[in-house]
């Protein structure tokens, strides 16, 4: 029992964990260095299912698969859990911004709840800018409370 209550507290840190990495990368890495992955998906310059923002999928589910791989290599040690964790929040990620918010897939439409109203207002906010600067709303699962008052 005590060894189920650590691995899934190991799990639930690195999900919300990686929402701080998430919005570190966002603001310094896609907005900064790796700005030509990102651009496109703030300017809509592609015109297929896929952007050359999609790359940072691949980027962000290395570390999750390495944990897992390395973690099962050595029985299900603290790697494993850390991996899950990132790769829960990045099948979270996916729902949220790709299916959620961008409607790359036609679900979740018509969802009422305050919460999912505010990511998709503090989204949208963060879309207003089409260029690398002056960005506001980095992350993606937590969202300012300004943005659950905002009619």
């Amino acid at each position: 029992m005590e060894n189920i209550l650590i691995n899934t507290g190991i799990v639930l840190l690195a999900f919300f964990g990686m929402e701080g990495v998430a919005w570190f990368t966002h603001k310094y890495i896609m907005h900064g260095f790796l700005w030509n992955l990102h651009r496109d998906h703030h300017k809509k310059e592609t015109y297929g299912f896929f952007e050359h923002n999609d790359f940072f999928f691949l980027i962000f589910a290395l570390p999750g698969i390495a944990g897992l791989f390395f973690g099962m290599l050595k029985g299900y040690n603290a790697f494993f859990w850390i991996g899950l964790g990132i790769t829960i929040y990045g099948f979270a990620y996916f729902l949220v911004h790709d299916i959620f918010i961008h409607q790359r897939f036609k679900m979740f439409r018509n969802a009422n709840h305050p919460y999912f109203k505010a990511i998709r207002r503090a989204h949208k906010i963060h879309h207003k800018h089409l260029g690398k600067e002056d960005g506001e709303c980095f992350g993606m699962l937590w969202v300012p409370m300004k943005y659950f008052r905002s009619q």
